[in-house]
């Protein structure tokens, strides 16, 4: 079966089904319904080999740093959902964390198995090497606050995300609020990393509130290993911090463990709050206040984005969520002891 077929069983040309197979711009809902009762009826299934032959792969590959962040998980179904329709499918690869070698080897897998574009999330590698590769491939970038004029941004505004958290533990009559950051060693990018900008959030709004003396950063890493690793050395300062803002719900995870371990309790002792507002994050037992940045809308942005780029559009997207705060019981006044 072949999109002749379909084009005649239709009676229309093998341009407008084409179109309604790609879900390109400017197909009217009828033209897309009267295709695909004929693609349902014929059981036309579109040859991706032959796709790739005439110059596409309808592949999309998707760089993340770790599979471990529960958050990006959000971020696949948005983007898997936005791009069903399409006939495009997700291809994933790990980069290795904050290994620039290692983040290049899987951008040149993905290049090399020639898809149509690219989702980046969490890059480290520098924004001349990001460019380089959108020249070639459509491109977007999730989670750096660069400004670039041939990838796309899709991003959360951590600025805005980092002050709710403060400002609500210093609401509840916090002082000692300690924060697990992002451990970043690469230089020349730092002003453009999420977890920069969420740090010095929290140092400017604890200076503001006449906190300076109380700042505690600990820079491990955004995962459980590094939230425990993190709240420990926080922990072990005298006096302890009477709460904990972790960069990220994987980092917060791992403080919890770390607090319960230290025979404290949540947040009796230490109230524990996170930031990616991952589904875990409110189950019943975890009950994690978070920085909610809808992983779904920005997958689904950013697979808007990827099409729009692959179907020709050439000029620079910026997308950013304002997020907003959830608390659930993990965050509490400080008790008078």
């Amino acid at each position: 079966m072949t999109i002749t077929d379909v084009a005649r069983h239709a009676q229309v040309s093998t341009t407008a089904v084409s179109k309604v197979v790609r879900n390109a711009y400017g197909v009217s809902e009828a033209m897309r319904v009267k295709v695909q009762a004929a693609i349902d009826e014929l059981g036309y299934r579109p040859h991706h080999a032959a796709r790739a032959m005439r110059g596409r792969t309808f592949t999309i590959g998707v760089l993340l740093p770790h599979i471990r962040n529960p958050f990006f998980a959000d971020i696949l179904d948005g983007l898997t959902e936005e791009i069903s329709a399409s006939g495009y499918q997700a291809i994933m690869v790990q980069s290795g964390g904050q290994d620039p070698a290692a983040e290049r080897r899987a951008g040149d897998a993905l290049v090399d198995r020639q898809v149509d574009g690219i989702l980046w999330v969490a890059p480290c590698c520098a924004k001349a090497q990001l460019e380089q590769l959108a020249r070639d491939t459509p491109t977007v970038v999730l989670g750096r606050h660069d400004r670039s004029a041939v990838y796309d941004c899709v991003l959360d505004d951590d600025e805005v995300g980092a002050e709710l958290v403060v400002e609500h533990l210093i609401a509840l009559g916090h002082r000692r609020i300690g924060h697990i950051t992002q451990k970043d060693d690469l230089p020349g990018r730092a002003a453009a990393l999420l977890q920069t900008i969420r740090a010095r959030t929290y140092e400017r709004v604890m200076t503001e509130h006449g906190l300076a003396a109380h700042i505690a950063v600990a820079a491990t890493s955004y995962s459980e290993e590094g939230g425990y690793e993190g709240a420990r050395q926080l922990l072990a300062r005298d006096p302890r911090p009477t709460a904990i803002f972790a960069g990220a719900d994987g980092a917060a995870f791992g403080a919890l463990a770390a607090v319960h371990e230290a025979g404290l309790t949540v947040p009796g002792d230490v109230s524990v709050a996170g930031y990616d507002n991952a589904r875990m994050s409110g189950l019943a037992h975890i009950a994690l206040t978070s920085v909610d940045q809808d992983g779904a809308v920005m997958g689904k942005t950013a697979g808007r984005l990827l099409l729009e780029r692959i179907d020709g559009r050439t000029s620079a997207v910026r997308f950013s969520v304002t997020p907003t705060l959830v608390t659930r019981r993990s965050t509490a006044p400080p008790s008078r002891s």
